[in-house]
């Protein structure tokens, strides 16, 4: 399934929907119109794990040929929300996993030539997450290095502490596309979070894709333009940790929630890695998409 937050109005409460053809069915209301409690909310409807979906998922298949009054909207009178307006805490972000990537960071970022031999993570908090169109700032008297980075998202879906890589993708309850909005000039004695977690860095979107849905994670494209150019374009094949990996690592001391989101590294091809490099401008548009997930399109505003 692809859920999606939605409002259906300026002045609406964000609603969990679930993207069908051109419509945006209602799961609460789907539900209620079946005999059936299900919840409004994304963090909510994940909390009541594999039950939920399958229940949701059998309703869906049982009314798609007339859908209860009230219960469907079409995609293109609502608003698309991130589909975790507010992550519970930090979304957690993977540095240098791509080769490639660790190659062009160390030329023009300072980071070390060599592979890292263990996963390099850092935080964005919840404050940094916008929805699908919303605008990316860009404050002048902060940065004048503003990046990009295309990233595959990775949503939890149940708790795990000290889990094994055999068994992480058990816990895994979906995928996304997220931008690693980054100011490069805004590190701070090697900590990024300032770098990287500034309001509006971290667009997420356009929906959450059930990870029935998506058979290997690890063999998808993902691209990035700015301005309709190509900057990247590569295959989460060649993540340096693979996500189980990530999962067991992050999880050895921190226990991993649902709801928690793990945007797992960029490959090449970011601003700060081109010669001459390059940075986002108020004007700018950037998009970024992952197969089999979604598209995201955001503005660069001045603030």
């Amino acid at each position: 399934m692809r859920l999606v937050t939605y409002r259906s109005s300026p002045a609406a409460a964000g609603r969990l929907g679930i993207i069908e053809n051109d419509l945006v069915i209602d799961v609460e209301r789907l539900g209620a119109a079946r005999g059936v409690t299900l919840p409004s909310s994304m963090n909510e409807f994940i909390d009541m794990g594999p039950t939920a979906l399958a229940t949701t998922i059998d309703l869906v298949a049982n009314s798609a040929t007339a859908w209860p009054a009230g219960v469907a909207l079409p995609v293109a009178n609502v608003k698309l929300l991130a589909p975790i307006p507010r992550p519970r805490k930090n979304i957690f972000g993977i540095g240098l996993n791509y080769v490639e990537h660790v190659a062009e960071s160390s030329r023009t970022l300072n980071t070390s030539k060599a592979l890292p031999t263990e996963p390099v993570i850092f935080s964005k908090p919840p404050t940094s997450v916008i929805g699908p169109g919303d605008a990316i700032e860009h404050n002048s008297s902060i940065t004048q290095q503003l990046d990009w980075e295309v990233e595959l998202a990775v949503i939890i879906g149940t708790a795990c502490k000290r889990v094994t890589e055999a068994n992480a993708m058990n816990h895994v309850f979906g995928y996304s596309v997220m931008i690693d909005i980054s100011a490069r000039d805004c590190r701070r004695a090697g900590q990024w979070i300032y770098s990287k977690g500034q309001d509006t860095f971290a667009p997420f979107g356009p929906c959450i894709v059930t990870k029935d849905e998506i058979p290997d994670p690890h063999n998808l494209d993902l691209w990035l333009t700015v301005n309709g150019t190509t900057k990247q374009k590569s295959n989460t094949r060649h993540m340096l940790f693979k996500i189980p990996f990530l999962i067991a690592d992050i999880s050895s001391a921190i226990t991993l929630e649902p709801g928690d989101v793990i945007a797992t590294g960029t490959p090449d091809g970011v601003g700060a890695g081109r010669e001459p490099q390059e940075w986002l401008w108020p004007g700018d548009v950037v998009e970024a998409a992952v197969q089999n997930i979604g598209h995201l399109r955001h503005p660069v505003v001045s603030v």
